[in-house]
């Protein structure tokens, strides 16, 4: 398995391969840049089909935490873990125990949040071994509310946040009420942004790989379930990816019948050319490393320690971030994504000097 010649190579500075024959670990941890600061980035652990598309998943995302925390001019660098096995069968309290003291070995290059396939209570587990992990604390969240760490609330606002500033852009309207979106994934983020959506009047269309999670969204937000297959090809005003990336390729762009692309997941182009055919098509795409910020700028308040309110303002500037691109892109025919990694550029590329 090639790394320097993987399509997905960017100048990552560090790619770790880690294995233990007693807990079953088999884990790739991916540091893209560090420039702005630490690699932080979550630890994902998925039933991956073979070690490539780990090795792709690490490489993708992990570039992707750079762009991410340096669009929310946050003084960090970007990273991404993956633990190769599935949560549901194969996680055990040894294996994330094992995990911890591979992170430690990095010496805080790298620091590992929650992720899909892992929770809070995971990365405690880990801590036990290391004290780089991130987003465990227990604090007051944005809501008010006490928080356990999870960034997932965050993460949502900053993805609703975002998705009423593309929404305003494509249809010039500050209200989401009546206005039809299609998430796929209703997961930890994707059900708690349609809460968010179901408040504000929106009609909401659900999937998830997950049953009980189509039937929460169902029981208790009034969505309608629909299958796998059709979630993206769906008649709706926005289609909202919040499940794994690389959904948005030839033929699914073709089938897109919204208008307003703006969801949580990472990664959600296939290719870099899939930017330019979603602006040819008309499709106003809210890049996912800007909209879905919220998270990350949660757990980095997390770690320097401020108060709920402004680490509420900074993730409600993605609003303002995505209008920049937006306008940008309109005046000069450049798609959404290709100006959200200029800005995102101009950011990390030269080194911070103290």
């Amino acid at each position: 398995m090639s790394v320097f010649s993987h399509p997905e190579f960017d100048l990552h500075e560090q790619v770790n391969f880690f294995h233990d024959e007693a807990t079953g670990l088999k884990a790739i941890v991916a540091i893209h840049n560090s420039n702005r600061g630490p690699a932080l980035g979550g630890c994902r652990m998925w039933n991956y089909a073979n070690d490539e598309d780990a090795l792709t998943d690490a490489l993708r995302l992990s570039k992707g935490m750079t762009y991410k925390s340096a669009l929310a001019n946050l003084d960090l660098g970007g990273g991404k873990s993956v633990i190769i096995g599935d949560p549901r069968q194969h996680k055990t309290e040894a294996l994330l125990e094992m995990m911890g003291r591979c992170l430690e070995s990095l010496s805080g290059r790298y620091i590992a949040a929650e992720d899909s396939g892992t929770s809070v209570a995971d990365l405690k587990v880990m801590g036990r071994h290391t004290q780089y992990v991130a987003g465990i604390t227990e604090h007051t969240g944005i809501d008010g509310q006490p928080s356990n760490g999870d960034p997932s609330p965050a993460t949502a606002y900053g993805t609703f946040i975002g998705l009423k500033a593309a929404v305003k852009h494509r249809f010039g309207r500050d209200d989401l009420n009546g206005l039809s979106v299609a998430i796929q994934g209703v997961g930890n983020v994707g059900y708690r942004l349609a809460e968010h959506l179901r408040a504000a009047g929106a009609k909401l269309y659900v999937t998830d790989i997950h049953q009980d999670q189509v039937d929460k969204a169902v029981n208790l937000l009034g969505a309608t379930a629909v299958h796998a297959d059709e979630i993206l090809s769906l008649d709706v005003d926005v289609l909202a990816p919040c499940a794994l990336g690389a959904i948005l390729n030839d033929n699914s762009i073709a089938a897109i019948k919204a208008t307003v692309i703006a969801g949580a997941a990472n990664n959600q182009l296939a290719s870099a050319r899939h930017d330019m055919m979603l602006k040819q098509r008309g499709i106003l795409y809210a890049p996912d490393f800007a909209i879905n910020a919220g998270g990350i700028i949660d757990i980095f308040y997390d770690r320097v320690g401020h108060s709920p309110e402004k680490v509420s303002r900074h993730i409600e500037t993605i609003a303002e971030t995505l209008d920049e691109i937006f306008r940008r892109s309109d005046a000069t025919g450049t798609p959404c994504g290709m100006i959200a990694n200029t800005l995102a550029e101009e950011h990390f590329l030269k080194k911070i000097t103290v």
